[in-house]
């Protein structure tokens, strides 16, 4: 049986930090439109902001689907499984914001996250949570963490800061569904 959380504890925080990975889902308004779900990692990405305000940081990537749906209708949902340990999983449903780095209030949020990767982050999706609920897990596999890949932390530096904008403009300008995702520098 679910419970239900009035807010996000200090416990269960502290579980979430543990968890190598979660996962972010977003759908458009369109019936006819893709749901998405992104696997989101990488040690000092996430953070719980408050009781009921969690975010992470957005790197670039090949598409940019959660971006163009918050920025559509808000609505997202982060997930989080144990792989290890006690069975469990933890939805935060809510609503989102796309804080891009170029917004006053992404210097302030920034300092919430490890300092480390900064090269081709592009925003910070703030989730204001609205739903906080846990369940069993029971069939999800054990499974043991072998530590992050440094693939994306490589291309990244590899293209450099300079490389993004144009980036951006081309690639991460919309959804696969035409939905504006990253604006125009």
């Amino acid at each position: 049986m679910a419970t239900v959380y009035d807010a996000i504890s200090d416990d269960l925080a502290g579980w979430m930090a543990r968890q190598p990975v979660y996962f972010v889902a977003t759908a458009p308004l369109a019936a006819d439109g893709h749901v998405n779900v992104s696997p989101k990692g990488m040690d000092g990405t996430f953070a719980v902001l408050d009781g009921r305000t969690v975010a992470y940081l957005d790197y670039s990537g090949s598409g940019a689907e959660t971006i163009a749906h918050v920025r559509e209708n808000g609505r997202i949902v982060v997930m989080f499984t144990a792989f290890d340990g006690r069975p469990t999983i933890v939805r935060l449903h809510g609503r989102g914001r796309v804080v891009l780095t170029t917004d006053e209030e992404f210097a302030g949020l920034r300092e919430r996250f490890g300092k480390e990767r900064t090269v081709g982050q592009r925003a910070i999706v703030v989730v204001d949570v609205g739903r906080i609920s846990d369940s069993c897990g029971f069939s999800v596999p054990l499974m043991d963490f072998r530590g992050d890949r440094d693939v994306l932390d490589r291309v990244q530096e590899r293209s450099g800061e300079d490389y993004y904008p144009g980036y951006w403009e081309t690639a991460n300008a919309e959804s696969i569904d035409g939905l504006p995702a990253m604006p125009g520098r």
